[in-house]
């Protein structure tokens, strides 16, 4: 007998999704999981033989909304599209592991009401052009197998060119193009590592060798990808193996079939380092380090080694011959202009260029 998805051997329904297409959708992608249909007030069961419980549930709330951000650092625009809470894959400095405190992955079934929302918002002006993604509180597409989400997101957005939708991932998951989108709409979009950390803190996810031959064979098809350096990480040797990832995505790809590479130092929760001890997991070196609570709250590497690891990560990729889309994860102007020597107001303003980025291949300006 086959394991289930993800180690998945408990599936919860709440009942007023469970004809739904994606609660039968799951239904058959996990047919040895144990599955339950949920009364209001019933508790969530538990995952037989230390498995995982998948919750298909309704979200009550909105679906889109903007990245959290704050005054202090430039955030990039992006958009979210909530459409499901945690990760099946384990990764040491996961940010989710402050927000959601069990092992219970949750989807939204209820994508009518979700539609109707994003309708109103994408429909209201179709000159005003969107980026927006799905992998803020949960990996984009590690889910994708069982409930079809994202070919569902796909083919309501067929009715919205305005949109372009960034699918951020690190699985190796291709078959939302089953959907058969429109490449000039679809931002498939990998996070990447220092070959050292993939292997010991990136755990249950698809190989860097996995990630990028998935990229190439989305650009074989006709869609630029989007790459994600966030957290870059302070250890020992961390030059070298940075650089190694570096090179190897170019092993891969072109500069051009590039939309835009994001930036970004190792920064977590306060509460991140108690958490994986009281797990029972060692903490990992990149964790000992010289820090500094930002004004974010967050624990930040010290400035000056920040922004030695950024400068040091936009001259290997401009030795590839790419840097017109590079950009910062959560700096200031201060550090921008000090690691890579200009600031966003000198691109029109981060949210406008990548925006450019992510519309127009040639990068010029989006309509308004």
């Amino acid at each position: 007998m086959s394991a289930p998805l993800w180690d998945i051997t408990a599936l919860a329904v709440d009942a007023a999704v469970a004809e739904t297409p994606m609660a039968v959708r799951a239904r058959a992608a996990l047919p040895e999981a144990a599955v339950t249909v949920l009364a209001p007030g019933d508790p969530l069961p538990q995952a037989p033989d230390g498995g995982r419980a998948l919750h298909i549930k309704a979200h009550p709330g909105r679906f889109l909304r903007p990245c959290p951000a704050t005054r202090h650092y430039r955030c990039c625009g992006y958009q979210i599209i909530h459409i499901g809470e945690n990760c099946p894959m384990d990764c040491s400095y996961c940010i989710l592991r402050a927000y959601f405190r069990d092992r219970t992955l949750t989807a939204f079934a209820n994508t009518e009401a979700m539609f109707a929302e994003l309708g109103r918002v994408f429909g209201r002006d179709p000159s005003r052009l969107f980026r927006v993604g799905t992998g803020q509180f949960a990996d984009a597409l590690a889910l994708e197998p069982i409930t079809g989400h994202t070919r569902e997101l796909l083919g309501f957005l067929a009715g919205h060119p305005n949109v372009v939708l960034e699918l951020k991932s690190k699985t190796a998951d291709l078959s939302w193009m089953e959907a058969d989108p429109d490449p000039k709409t679809v931002l498939p979009s990998w996070s990447l590592n220092a070959p050292v950390i993939v292997a010991a803190q990136e755990r249950d996810t698809a190989s860097l060798e996995a990630r990028l031959s998935a990229a190439k064979a989305c650009v074989r098809a006709g869609f630029r990808v989007c790459l994600h350096f966030d957290p870059i990480c302070w250890f020992e040797g961390w030059e070298r193996e940075y650089a190694a990832t570096v090179d190897m995505i170019f092993d891969y790809l072109a500069p051009d079939d590039i939309a835009y590479i994001s930036l970004g130092s190792f920064r977590c929760l306060p509460e991140l380092p108690g958490r994986l001890m009281a797990e029972g997991r060692e903490l990992p070196r990149y964790m000992l380090g010289e820090f500094t609570i930002g004004p974010d709250g967050k624990t930040r590497l010290l400035r000056p080694l920040r922004v030695r690891q950024l400068r040091f990560m936009a001259r290997r990729l401009a030795g590839h011959g790419f840097s017109r889309g590079l950009y910062c994860c959560m700096e200031s102007d201060e550090v921008w202009r000090a690691a890579l020597g200009q600031a966003p107001r000198d691109l029109g303003g981060l949210a406008a260029h990548l925006l450019s980025r992510a519309h127009n291949p040639g990068g010029t300006r989006p309509c308004s």
